[in-house]
C-alpha cells in the first residue's frame, strides 16, 4: 500500500506525534508513585484524541514505551504493562464509536502474550475505522525499527525479491513498522526535554518540533489547539529556497 501524502505547506499538520513525557515528575509533584502519573496521563490521550477531528489531524501518534523503559524498576514497567492492558479495555469500545483505528507499532516479542493478543484485538476491532488514525508505539525505538527493517530488506534480497541495485531511500520505508502511515509534520515533546528520545528517527527527518514545558498529564486539548495552531505559521521548504 502506498503511503498517504504529505499536505500542501500552508494547511496544518495532518500527522502529529507525540513524546508523552513528564508522567513520573507529575506524580512525584503530587506526592504519588510515578504508576499514579502514568494513569493520568493515559485518560490525557482520550481528550487528544478527541481534539484531533476538530483540528483536522488525521493521524496521531504517541510514544508509550521505549525499548530503553525496560531499565525501569520492575514494579513500575510491571504496572505500565497492566495500564495498557486496563487502558485498551477501559477505550476498546469508545475508540470504535468514535470512528479511531488504532495501530501499534514496536517489536512484540518481548511483551505479554495476552497483552500482544489484546493489541491485536484492538486493531481488528477498528481496522475500518477512519476518523483518526492512532499509533501506539509499545516497545518501540526508532534504532531498533530500523534494525529489524533493515533485516526484513535483507531477507527479500536473499531469496531474490529484491535487487540490492534497486534500493534507495524509497525502499526501507516499506520495512519500517509505520510503512502505511504519513511521515509526521509536527513531533511534540512535553516536560521541557528537549531531546527526540530515538522517536521515529526515519520518519522525522523533515517533521517540525515543539518543546512544551507542560508535563503531559496537564498537556490539554486546548494547549495541543495552539500548538497545532502555530504549524500553519512554519515555512516549511524540505531542502529547497522558496522564491
Amino acid at each position: 500500500m502506498a503511503k498517504p501524502q504529505p499536505k500542501a505547506k500552508d494547511d496544518g499538520p495532518r500527522h502529529v506525534a507525540i513524546i508523552m513525557d513528564g508522567n513520573g515528575r507529575w506524580a512525584t509533584q503530587r506526592g504519588r508513585p510515578r504508576l499514579f502519573g502514568h494513569q493520568a496521563g493515559a485518560r490525557r490521550v482520550r481528550e487528544i484524541v478527541e481534539a484531533c477531528p476538530d483540528l483536522g489531524v488525521d493521524y496521531l501518534t504517541v510514544f508509550a514505551f521505549s525499548t530503553e523503559n525496560w531499565k525501569r524498576t520492575q514494579s513500575e514497567v510491571a504496572g505500565l504493562m497492566n495500564l495498557f492492558r486496563r487502558y485498551i479495555t477501559r477505550e476498546a469500545k469508545a475508540l470504535k464509536v468514535n470512528d479511531v483505528c488504532v495501530r501499534f507499532i514496536g517489536d512484540r516479542v518481548r511483551l505479554d502474550k495476552k497483552l500482544v493478543s489484546m493489541m491485536d484485538e484492538l486493531e481488528a476491532l477498528t481496522a475500518h475505522c477512519q476518523t483518526v488514525n492512532l499509533t501506539i508505539a509499545i516497545n518501540y525505538g526508532g534504532r531498533d525499527e530500523v534494525a529489524r527493517a533493515t533485516k526484513r530488506l535483507a531477507r527479500d534480497v536473499a531469496a531474490g525479491k529484491l535487487d540490492p541495485e534497486a534500493v534507495d531511500e524509497e525502499t526501507l520505508p516499506k520495512y519500517l513498522d509505520t510503512c502505511v502511515l504519513p511521515d509526521p509534520d509536527l513531533v511534540i515533546r512535553t516536560s521541557g526535554e528537549a531531546r527526540i528520545s530515538n522517536f521515529l528517527l526515519w520518519q522525522s527527518a523533515y517533521a517540525e518540533y515543539e518543546f512544551i514545558d507542560t508535563l503531559w498529564p496537564d498537556f490539554t486539548a486546548a494547549e495541543f489547539r495552539d500548538v497545532v495552531g502555530g504549524f500553519g505559521t512554519r515555512d516549511r521548504r524540505f531542502g529547497a529556497v522558496m522564491a
